[in-house]
């Protein structure tokens, strides 16, 4: 397939530069992957949309403060975004200057502590922190919230609530988990009182999130790198609710990847997805089939993206197109900040 086939036209004013004033405000497209239908919904719909006996599985990463900036020692200033935290003084990171550091160069970070870089690998320059305080310390203290690059604003305070889900937990994210920022305390305990259950699993987003496709072919297109960790409780939970007949519903597409990946990783069979850590680079797109969800829930993507076709691929290329014309003529709000779809898999045909 073609990079082409992925491409649609948004309007700058559909892009949400900032959250719905309460958490469940945003507006729901219910896309029938099966028969392409589609429904208006409210997000608080989404309790009235799941079954009993079905299974919601979260991404429970945490963004990191990720952005620094800074200047060599050499002169010229230097903007870094963190992209894996490696050990307690070490990371790799996109690092923006008018000519790159080199190996062996030091670079000063917010005023306030020095970097060296050690290594280069492709894109992402590893940087090693000479500093008595660990990296996310370092972070925490010094570093901005790294919102996308379609958001116009800096970061404030505003966001560094809002771009975090009520449930984050394990620090590592350079991005949000955006399906999840819907959700408050009161939705998830409406979805338990119905009978829904609840799992996490963990997949630090990386920057890659956002970059879009640049080859023709999507087939040539390299991956980036995530690391996702799926505990043992979340796995024994998707099996009893396959044995029992409920639906897995991954909440996001980093959810779904992480599942996905585990699946891939243990040839695919229900019975052997198992809980444990690890690298996923899976590239999902049209043509792929799916092992363990059978639900997504996920905001809109970004034209050309790795997210778009993975979507695609959930519910059939020609449904997401017109389910996104549907939404551009209805106004519905793109990307982190925006609205969200409830998707209903596409069996393929025998």
């Amino acid at each position: 397939m073609r990079t082409e086939d992925f491409d649609f036209y948004l309007p700058d004013a559909l892009i949400a530069q900032h959250p719905t004033d309460d958490r469940t405000a945003s507006r729901m497209l219910h896309l029938n992957g099966q028969d392409g239908s589609l429904s208006d919904k409210q997000f608080l719909d989404l309790v009235d949309s799941i079954n009993v006996g079905d299974l919601l599985v979260f991404n429970d990463t945490r963004v990191i403060k990720a952005r620094l900036f800074g200047h060599k020692h050499s002169g010229g200033n230097v903007e870094v975004l963190i992209e894996r935290v490696i050990n307690s003084h070490t990371a790799y990171a996109h690092v923006r200057a008018s000519r790159a550091p080199k190996v062996g160069s030091l670079i000063r970070l917010a005023d306030a502590f020095d970097a060296e870089i050690t290594a280069r690998h492709d894109d992402l320059f590893e940087l090693r922190f000479l500093s008595d305080s660990a990296v996310l310390d370092l972070l925490d203290a010094h570093g901005a919230l790294p919102l996308p690059p379609y958001i116009t604003h800096a970061a404030t305070s505003e966001d560094e609530n809002r771009y975090q889900t009520v449930f984050s937990k394990h620090l590592g994210a350079v991005a949000a988990p955006t399906a999840g920022l819907h959700f408050n305390e009161a939705v998830l305990e409406a979805l338990k009182n119905k009978g829904i259950e609840i799992a996490y699993v963990t997949l630090h987003v990386g920057a890659g999130t956002f970059q879009p496709v640049r080859v023709d072919n999507i087939h040539e297109h390299k991956m980036h790198s995530e690391l996702y960790s799926i505990p043992q409780a979340t796995v024994d939970l998707i099996l009893k609710t396959k044995q029992q007949g409920g639906m897995v519903t991954a909440v996001g597409t980093t959810a779904l990847r992480a599942l996905e990946s585990a699946a891939k990783l243990n040839d695919g069979a229900h019975g052997l997805l198992q809980a444990g850590s690890g690298d996923t680079d899976i590239f999902i797109t049209p043509g792929y089939e799916f092992k363990v969800v059978d639900r997504l829930f996920t905001n809109f993507h970004l034209p050309k993206s790795t997210l778009l076709m993975l979507v695609s691929a959930f519910a059939g290329l020609a449904n997401i197109k017109t389910a996104y014309a549907h939404a551009i003529a209805q106004e519905y709000r793109f990307f982190s900040y925006g609205d969200a779809m409830l998707i209903e898999k596409q069996t393929p045909i025998a």
